[in-house]
């Protein structure tokens, strides 16, 4: 297997990882496994003063089903962003209510007009499930409704916890996600295969999709699930 992500306490406190654990470690075997054809993950909690004999370079596979299973070495940045759900996990009422261009006119949140006709587009594209790698947050639906996982162990709904994304940003209203020293790159054309700034880590996951996992909040240390959106 390899590892795909290695997250401290420190840097992310929405871990909330189980006893005296304050690390987080992701790994995945870079092959498709069935029944749903994507690679199985494995996560390991742990306390990073235990973790000794750090190796230099990690082992590299001697073949994957595909490049984008073997991820690029780099560094992580964590930064807080405020999200809100996808439009699919509100209410018809609020989903009626951000359909009212009117609404966003009285708001003068400076809402380009061209939004006028699907006002809720706005609203998915700027504000709604942030695009890229992040811990916690919601859910990016679009491939399935909103579907609901559930603790084999305790039936408790479970929660994200890591999504681990083949861009950060993608075209049109979502590059506004873009980190501000990335914007310029972010609007830049020409782009080779694999070295798009907004896919530092050349991870690329089912059709340019989401892998998200998720795990019990009763207890990080039931078995976790995944969902590609």
């Amino acid at each position: 297997m390899l590892p795909v992500a290695q997250l401290y306490l420190r840097d992310v406190p929405l871990l909330r990882p189980p006893g005296q654990a304050d690390l987080l470690q992701v790994l995945w075997c870079p092959y498709d496994h069935d029944p749903d054809y994507k690679p199985s993950t494995a996560l390991f909690w742990r306390s990073a003063a235990a973790v000794v004999d750090i190796l230099a370079t990690p082992p590299e596979p001697y073949e994957a089903d595909w490049p984008g299973y073997v991820p690029e070495p780099c560094l992580l940045a964590p930064e807080a962003v405020t999200e809100y759900p996808n439009s699919l996990d509100l209410s018809p009422e609020m989903r009626l209510a951000l359909g009212d261009w009117s609404r966003w006119q009285a708001a003068d949140c400076g809402v380009d007009s061209s939004y006028a006709d699907c006002p809720a587009e706005f609203y998915d594209g700027n504000l709604a499930d942030a695009p890229g790698w992040k811990v916690g947050g919601w859910p990016p639906w679009g491939r399935t409704d909103p579907y609901r996982r559930y603790c084999a162990v305790c039936d408790a709904q479970m929660v994200p916890l890591l999504t681990i994304a083949s861009f950060e940003w993608d075209g049109g209203a979502r590059r506004g996600w873009a980190p501000y020293e990335d914007r310029a790159a972010a609007y830049a054309a020409g782009h080779l295969a694999g070295q798009a700034p907004s896919q530092p880590t050349k991870v690329e996951v089912g059709s340019t999709d989401n892998m998200q996992l998720y795990v019990c909040p009763t207890s990080p240390e039931h078995p976790h699930t995944d969902l590609i959106q």
